[in-house]
């Protein structure tokens, strides 16, 4: 009796393994697209940006841009001189946050190589963000955001603050 119950739970413990036992979800096989000239496009779950048709353009595809990250909230500037700077601002551009300000002073000294002109804001959270360009207009500083994103891959998860 031990012997076939071992048996039936070793089976169990296999067969729940093997994908031919399982049920096929929706997100498990790539979204596949035929084009015109039969050219197969497929979308691969977990990339940053997709490809797809742009009828309106001369080039066959185009990347469409991840959305941006937006976040509200209050926040003082680490420096007086960034105030009177940027205290009539209200979109501020994000490329670091840090619950340290030695960090994120750290990482500030590292992007001004770069071309970055960037400030630390402390925010309301406790955290310190680094940030490399402010704005009045939104449409502005989310193409600023999109910009960057394209140039320096690396800041690919650079976001956009809103001053409360």
């Amino acid at each position: 009796m031990k012997k076939i119950m071992v048996a039936v739970l070793a089976l169990g413990i296999l067969s729940s393994g093997c994908k031919v036992f399982q049920k096929a979800s929706k997100n498990d096989e790539p979204a596949t697209e035929t084009m015109q000239d039969n050219t197969k496009v497929f979308s691969v779950p977990g990339t940053k940006s997709e490809v797809r048709e742009n009828p309106t353009s001369d080039r066959m595809y185009e990347e469409v841009e991840k959305p941006v990250r937006v976040q509200a909230e209050s926040f003082s500037f680490d420096q007086e001189e960034d105030q009177t700077k940027n205290e009539n601002k209200s979109f501020f551009v994000i490329i670091g946050s840090f619950s340290s300000n030695a960090n994120a002073n750290r990482y500030k000294q590292e992007l001004i190589p770069q071309g970055f002109s960037p400030i630390v804001l402390h925010s309301e959270t406790g955290y310190y963000r680094v940030c490399v360009n402010s704005y009045t207009d939104e449409a502005e500083a989310r193409r600023r955001v999109h910009q960057i994103r394209s140039d320096f891959p690396q800041y690919a998860d650079t976001w956009l603050l809103i001053k409360k």
